[in-house]
This record gives C-alpha cells, structure tokens and sequence, in this order.
C-alpha cells in the first residue's frame, strides 16, 4: 500500500472542498452555442469570446455563463460603461 499517495489523496480532497484558495489565471474553453461551438478566453481579470456580440459589446452569453460556472473563482468582468 502507497501511504505517501494515501495522504495525497486526501489532501486533494481538502483543496477540492476549499474553492477559496482556487483561483484562475489564465485558460480557454470551446462553448458550444446554439449555433456554433465558440472560443471563450480568459486571462488576468479579462474575458474574451469569438462570437459577433462580444465583440460589439464586450461581453456575450457565453463569457457569462463561464462567470456563473467559475463563481468566485475568476475575477468578475466590469460592468460595461454605457456611452
């Protein structure tokens, strides 16, 4: 029996029930949207989508969808400014 893994294991555990000390840097995910699957980046604080509304607003369904997925673990996206 591998009791250093033993420990390990429970140790994952531990950090996989405390969602604080995980924070996201950096990372990108395939969305499949209704119409086409799409690139959702993120990294430092900010989110970035390859579809047509993100790009005319800065923010889309899918870069929220992840805020609501990673909740607490990523910075929030800023509220954008209305001009």
């Amino acid at each position: 029996m591998d009791y250093g893994m033993i420990g390990k294991i429970e140790k994952a555990k531990r950090y996989a029930q405390q969602l604080e000390r995980i924070h996201f840097d950096d990372f990108s995910v395939t969305m499949e949207g209704e119409n086409n699957p799409h690139v959702v980046r993120y990294n430092a604080g900010t989110w970035q989508c390859d579809c047509d509304f993100f790009h005319s607003r800065g923010r889309c369904s899918h870069t929220m969808a992840m805020e609501m997925v990673l909740n607490g673990m990523v910075i929030k996206h800023a509220e954008p400014v209305a001009e």
